[in-house]
């Protein structure tokens, strides 16, 4: 479950495409844990800007800014701003978690006798793959500098991640799943 979210878009006067009479504000989130796609209905008092964190947990008395989760949709159903958004967003939350990231490049493990998890990532190949797995036997990485500096074909390894993660949200027809709780 999501304790933190962060906002996407805002929208102080309601979907457009809802009557008139029955509008109300509207934000759609992206969850720090399991990249969930939310609907959040903000608080009358609380105004909200993109890339906003905001806390949408059980505790009643922490909610500052978002009244209640309204629920669970999908990329197609947010708005072209949050879409865009997306990427940005992502690779904010993949920066301030970055030992969770650096973590998985040090526990990948082979999906099968012919694939292997880091082959998920997008422009990373079997070379590179086989460089890591190489690097990370001598010692874990620590950072995404760590692995930048010893796996000399891979830079900015939080954009593939971010990449990877955008890619799980959007494409229904994935088959694995990394990151992204179904």
């Amino acid at each position: 479950m999501e304790d933190y979210a962060y906002v996407l878009d805002y929208l102080p006067q309601g979907l457009p495409d809802e009557h008139r009479f029955k509008r109300e504000p509207i934000a759609f989130g992206l969850g720090e844990d399991e990249f969930k796609i939310l609907e959040l209905m903000p608080k009358d008092d609380g105004s909200l800007d993109i890339g906003d964190r905001v806390y949408i947990g059980k505790d009643m008395d922490k909610r500052d800014k978002i009244l209640h989760v309204k629920r669970r949709i999908r990329f197609e159903d947010i708005t072209n701003t949050a879409q865009n958004e997306l990427s940005y967003v992502i690779l904010k939350i993949v920066n301030t978690n970055q030992d969770r990231y650096v973590k998985f490049f040090n526990e990948a493990q082979a999906i099968s006798t012919r694939y292997h998890m880091l082959e998920l990532l997008p422009g990373l190949g079997k070379k590179t793959m086989w460089a890591i797995i190489s690097e990370r036997k001598k010692a874990p990485f620590e950072s995404f500098e760590d692995i930048s500096k010893r796996v000399s074909s891979l830079h900015q390894p939080e954009k593939l991640i971010c990449k990877r993660i955008v890619r799980e949200l959007s494409d229904g027809t994935q088959k694995y799943h990394l990151f992204v709780t179904k």
